[in-house]
């Protein structure tokens, strides 16, 4: 096993800094640092950014121990031969494509689902208003709380005489794409795994729970692609939601571009220090 490299051991460090202190301090800085939809009003311009930094809440220690241990593994090898300020500069471009792609597919959707309450003519306004409404009881959202709260807003526009059963659902399921967010360092290190097997295709990995050697350049598009079936279909291997699934493929696509970019113009022969 390759020596942990140092700027790889900073991203430990400051990853684990971020856990404990979100743990201490929850849910203030999920509001502050996790990535949110752009029309949330906990929305910030830093999070594309920090989210990368954040992870799971506690005691929830399988989602950063999964990300840090990749970090480890495949990160050194590759700050090993590119030296430090090209290994974080490719790892800090990662997380940023995974976040873009990540809240476009979501702005994608939102849209999509807000064509069925067309006929209700709301303005922009209008619309934030009501998808920042609150209306979880406990960690499901609540129908009965939506209405409740949304009626001061439709009611003096003359829109609440028109909700439907359709337009009224695809508010609230607006309302709920509008107010996840994202956490974790998995769109970086995607870009990481296919960065490797751009630089180590025969190196062979397996999977836990799959005890069988496959060489990174099968192994990772392999790893990519059931992300995006996962994706588009809306389904996981591990059952249940809030993988996001689009910043995996979000990660490795950038990873991808950059490295090709890199091959092409022989850019991964030089170290950055």
């Amino acid at each position: 096993m390759m020596q942990m490299t140092d700027t790889v051991k900073q991203l430990l460090i400051i990853n684990i800094i971020f856990y404990i202190g979100a743990h201490l301090t929850a849910p203030m800085s999920y509001d502050l640092f996790a990535m949110h939809f752009p029309l949330s009003n906990d929305f910030q311009w830093w999070q594309p950014l920090t989210h990368m930094f954040m992870h799971a809440q506690m005691p929830n220690l399988m989602h950063i121990v999964f990300n840090m241990f990749g970090l480890v593994m495949f990160g050194s090898a590759l700050e090993h031969f590119w030296g430090s300020k090209k290994f974080i500069f490719f790892y800090i471009s990662c997380g940023l494509g995974a976040a873009l792609i990540h809240t476009g597919m979501q702005y994608y959707e939102f849209q999509k689902i807000l064509e069925l309450a067309a006929d209700l003519q709301l303005s922009n306004d209008t619309i934030r208003q009501i998808v920042n409404v609150t209306f979880q009881d406990g960690n499901v959202y609540s129908g009965e709380k939506f209405a409740e709260n949304i009626q001061p807003i439709l009611e003096p526009l003359g829109k609440w005489n028109q909700l439907n059963e359709t337009n009224f659902r695809a508010l609230f399921d607006a309302s709920i794409i509008a107010q996840s967010s994202a956490v974790g360092a998995s769109g970086a290190l995607y870009g990481i795994l296919v960065a490797f097997a751009f630089m180590f295709p025969n190196a062979e990995l397996m999977l836990l729970f799959i005890p069988i050697p496959i060489k990174a350049k099968y192994f990772v598009p392999v790893l990519v692609l059931g992300d995006l079936i996962m994706g588009v279909t809306g389904s996981s291997v591990f059952g249940g939601g809030g993988i996001a699934h689009f910043a995996h493929v979000g990660g490795a696509l950038t990873g991808f571009l950059m490295m090709w970019y890199w091959k092409k113009n022989q850019f991964n022969k030089n170290r950055w220090n």
